[in-house]
């Protein structure tokens, strides 16, 4: 007899869609699997098998054999387990197998038929109803963040007993509770006040450049001493950067839901995301990283927002090469042994650096007690080709007494940050883009107009700027127009790009 149920697997945010078959036959007793699976995937034969006897249901003893279809795509992850379980018991009778192939399941079973959560479950739940999938059990854990899908049933599972019983079998078991004391899941901490841009004294030109890094989706480099307040600037960039739209919540939120650092209760993730990692932080880390298949990294949690790069020259010369194909292509794909992964990686870059390993090399540099050999290794750190790539590069000067007052909040400029965001959106719509930071070199060679690209040509002229360079410069220049509420970018404000493009402590 065959019983049969369906599943998800995921490759990267790719959820499938597969079937789990069970054939029950006469023999000796045996368990074989088929279907390329993986070690995790493998080792479902002995937690079905426990969990089975735990819940007081028969376990088949005769030879049983699993097919994972299709069989040529790769299995990994403990989400199979419910599956896997619910087919074999159809095949043995011991469930009603129509009802048990009416549902896909998704689920990890402890040795004592617990239910338990799974990574994933929003882009495994999409995918579900993509494909057509009516209604999905999933652990009692993952209802919340599951539910987030619409247009398909989700039923949640505490206990395989349970679930048995409510396919028709009858065993009388209960739930065994757990020995020993568990501890509960982790309660995020509550969100205390959103920091304020005018928690930032002095610093207008910092500020400025911050505005327009937010209107157009630039990246931003800051050279400054310590205390200057780069880290504060960086930290309050999210919250002039407006809620993502549907498309790039779910996005977000599935990268975030296959990272572990999900709360469902909080419905869809519609805030920029902002990450800081440290600055011994691995390539892996940064990027992504795993055996068989690569788990996201710090750039694709930053997806739809910002990743701050604090220190920047003192990461890894490999870590940071590894930002620029992202940063050029707005995805990262990851090869590993099972198959190559696709994460989103459209982020904002902003990186802090001092200008010398003192950080005292700002003005005239008479404090600095750096050998001029020492000051250019440490910032030849962050490479050229990298620094190509950055939009925005500007010095952060010490505050000094009678420049600490408080500029505007982060309600008034992100008012402004909306409104020419809003504008480039619909300029840029009929091409499919959103932001200044998109748009190809080609559009903006044919819409900016030539008189205003005098001092830019001359630049590339003196070498003092690349092809690249030039189209960032003019990508500014088009979010400093959106920003005055011009039609078209000015002579004045490709001057001003170049200025913001070429500015630096370095």
């Amino acid at each position: 007899m065959i019983g049969r149920t369906t599943c998800v697997v995921l490759t990267g945010l790719a959820g499938h869609v597969i079937e789990v078959e069970a054939h029950v036959a006469s023999g000796l007793p045996a368990f074989t699997m088929v279907g390329l699976p993986d070690a995790g995937v493998s080792e479902a034969r002995d937690r079905v098998k426990a969990a089975c006897a735990s819940s007081g249901i028969t376990w088949p003893s005769r030879r049983v054999t699993v097919n994972l279809t299709p069989a040529s795509l790769p299995k990994s992850g403990t989400g199979t387990d419910l599956a896997i379980a619910v087919a074999i018991l159809a095949a043995a009778g011991e469930i009603d197998s129509s009802a048990a192939a009416r549902r896909a399941h998704l689920g990890e079973l402890g040795l004592d038929g617990r239910v338990r959560a799974v990574r994933g479950i929003l882009p495994a739940v999409a995918a579900a109803a993509e494909a057509g999938v009516k209604a999905m059990v999933v652990p009692r854990e993952n209802v919340a963040e599951a539910s987030l899908v619409p247009g398909i049933e989700v039923v949640g599972a505490d206990h395989l007993a349970d679930l048995a019983r409510a396919y028709g079998n009858t065993t009388e078991a209960e739930p065994m509770a757990p020995a020993g004391v568990v501890a509960p899941a982790p309660v995020p901490p509550p969100l205390g006040a959103v920091p304020d841009l005018s928690d930032v004294r002095g610093q207008p030109e910092a500020r400025a450049a911050l505005e327009v890094a937010a209107a157009g989706g630039h990246h931003l480099l800051m050279v400054g001493p310590p205390g200057a307040g780069k880290t504060m600037l960086a930290t309050r960039l999210p919250g002039l950067l407006p809620q993502l739209r549907d498309r790039d919540a779910i996005a977000v939120t599935s990268v975030h839901s296959l990272s572990g650092t999900f709360d469902p209760r909080g419905g869809l993730i519609r805030s920029a995301p902002f990450e800081a990692p440290h600055h011994s932080a691995t390539a892996a880390s940064i990027v992504g990283g795993g055996s068989a298949w690569a788990r996201p990294g710090a750039i694709s949690r930053a997806h739809g927002g910002v990743l701050f790069l604090d220190e920047a020259p003192e990461f890894a010369t490999r870590v940071l090469q590894t930002l620029r194909q992202p940063l050029e292509h707005g995805e990262v794909v990851l090869h590993r042994a099972l198959g190559a992964t696709r994460y989103p990686a459209r982020f904002q870059l902003v990186l802090a650096a001092n200008p010398c390993p003192c950080g005292k090399f700002s003005g005239t540099g008479d404090k600095c007690e750096c050998a001029p050999i020492a000051r250019r290794r440490y910032f030849s750190r962050l490479s050229g080709p990298l620094l190509d790539r950055i939009d925005l590069q500007v010095e952060v000067r010490p505050v000094r007494r009678g420049f600490d007052d408080a500029g505007e909040d982060t309600a008034t400029v992100a008012k402004r940050v909306h409104a020419a965001r809003e504008a480039a959106t619909q300029r840029l719509s009929e091409w499919g883009w959103s932001t200044n930071a998109e748009v190809s070199g080609r559009w903006l060679r044919d819409h900016t107009p030539r008189h205003a690209t005098h001092d830019l040509l001359a630049a590339m002229d003196k070498g003092l700027i690349t092809a690249r360079g030039a189209d960032r410069t003019l990508r500014v220049a088009w979010t400093l127009a959106d920003l005055a509420h011009a039609d078209q970018p000015t002579a004045d404000h490709v001057a001003a790009a170049l200025v913001l493009r070429t500015r630096s402590a370095a």
